[in-house]
């Protein structure tokens, strides 16, 4: 029997890197899940049992629609894995109003949404488990300290985090636990276009790039989307039934320090 037998957890920006991983672990897990991204994932939902629906974050009613879907198409909620991002790599000077508000939109925005649209379902569903249901929060490193060129995305992942903090001590009394998790830098494409940016800055090449950043992670390399997935498994399910508002930072101990 898996961890999350019975449970239903909806993912968003489910369609590659880190998203894909943790459909896919908490599947493995035994919960049901569903799976939405700007294009609806249909694949990974067909490889892993579950539902797929296309979906932006950053638009209220695309989520008042996607909870009626799972109302409907799965029988409610347990566990919302609030995923979808961007990132944005620019200086000060050059970031636009147009990128803080797109970027805004929908790493805080999403968040906000997400969780807002889904304490119903997911208060009618908390007394079937010892540890109640649960939101996990895709934050970053960057939402712990800052980095040249990143103080957008700096922004709006620190916001995740006091958001979390805020929700979990919102939502205790409805037996709904929400943490965070902060991901140092991951093999995915959004960690590999991290590098690309950080290396055109720097006028260094692919190698050079991927060896400095690695050596930023004590452990001595990227991580990988599953050491991510574990995580979010972890905090979702009943063996972190006393565990809400913190932070689970996997970086390889790039923040130890």
């Amino acid at each position: 029997m898996g961890d999350l037998d019975g449970r239903i957890a909806l993912v968003t920006g489910a369609a590659t890197g880190l998203g894909a991983a943790t459909a896919r672990a908490l599947a493995a897990a035994g919960a049901k899940v569903a799976v939405t991204d700007l294009a609806a994932p249909d694949a990974l939902a067909a490889e892993i049992g579950g539902i797929a629906r296309a979906q932006d974050v950053s638009s209220e009613e695309g989520w008042t629609a996607t909870m009626g879907w799972l109302r409907t198409e799965a029988g409610g909620l347990d566990i919302l894995v609030n995923n979808a991002g961007l990132w944005l790599f620019k200086p000060i000077i050059e970031t636009t109003l147009d990128d803080w508000r797109r970027l805004h939109a929908v790493n805080v925005e999403g968040v906000f949404l997400g969780t807002r649209a889904a304490i119903p379902l997911l208060a009618e569903r908390a007394h079937l488990w010892r540890g109640g249901t649960a939101i996990v929060n895709l934050s970053s490193v960057a939402g712990l300290q800052g980095a040249a060129g990143a103080s957008c995305y700096n922004s709006t992942k620190g916001a995740v985090r006091l958001f979390t903090k805020g929700a979990a001590m919102e939502l205790a009394s409805k037996r709904i636990r929400v943490n965070s998790v902060h991901p140092g830098v991951i093999d995915t494409d959004m960690g590999r276009k991290l590098l690309d940016d950080f290396g055109a800055a720097q006028g260094v090449g692919n190698n050079e790039i991927l060896a400095a950043v690695s050596a930023m992670h004590p452990l001595g390399h990227l991580g990988e989307p599953q050491n991510v997935a574990d995580a979010v498994v972890f905090l979702a399910s009943d063996r972190a039934a006393f565990t809400t508002g913190s932070e689970l930072v996997v970086d390889g101990g790039m923040v130890a320090g």
